[in-house]
C-alpha cells in the first residue's frame, strides 16, 4: 500500500456514475416493481452502500478508511429502458474515497443485472466513471466531457 502516514487529513468527497441498460421487458418489470427478487431500486441502493463498506476487501492495495457518508441513488430512465446510477462517498482524511465511490455504483450495477438476469440476458453494464472529487493534494475534479464513444465486439 501506498505510505499515506505523512499527509495531512482533509475532507474528501467523490462522486461516480453509472448505468445499466436492461432491455423493455426488464425495465419494465423494474418499474412496475414486479421483478421476481423484488424492490430491484431498493436492494441495489442497499447493496452499494454495502459494497462501499467493503472496498478494501475487494480492491487490493486500497486503504481501509472510515467512511462519514455514503450515498447511491438509483434513477429510471424509461426513454432508453435503463437505470442511472450515482454514487457519492465522504470521509476525513488521509486518502481520496473515489474507488468507494466507485464500488458503490459497481456493486449496486451488479446487483440489477442480478436481480434482472432471469428476464434478460442482454443487459448491459456501462460507463461507470468518476464524475467529481474534492480534497487531498490533487485538489477537486470535474468531469467535463462525455467519454468517447467505445464499439464493443
Amino acid at each position: 500500500m501506498v505510505d499515506v502516514g505523512q499527509k495531512a487529513s482533509s475532507s474528501r468527497v467523490a462522486v461516480a456514475s453509472g448505468r445499466v441498460h436492461l432491455g423493455y421487458e426488464a425495465f419494465s418489470l423494474v418499474q412496475a416493481n414486479q421483478m421476481q427478487k423484488g424492490d430491484v431500486v431498493t436492494v441495489a441502493q442497499l447493496a452499494g452502500i454495502m459494497g462501499a463498506k467493503q472496498t478494501s476487501l475487494l480492491i487490493p492495495l486500497c486503504h481501509n478508511i472510515p467512511l462519514s457518508k455514503v450515498g447511491v441513488n438509483l434513477r429510471l430512465d424509461p426513454e432508453n429502458n435503463s437505470v442511472s446510477i450515482t454514487g457519492e462517498a465522504s470521509t476525513t482524511g488521509q486518502t481520496g474515497v473515489e474507488m468507494e465511490a466507485l464500488t458503490a455504483v459497481s456493486v449496486a450495477a451488479l446487483t440489477v443485472y442480478d436481480m434482472c438476469k432471469a428476464v434478460s440476458k442482454d443487459i448491459c453494464i456501462t460507463d461507470i466513471r468518476l464524475e467529481a472529487k474534492s480534497g487531498g493534494q490533487s485538489g477537486t475534479y470535474e468531469r467535463k466531457t462525455e467519454p468517447p464513444d467505445v464499439t464493443m465486439y
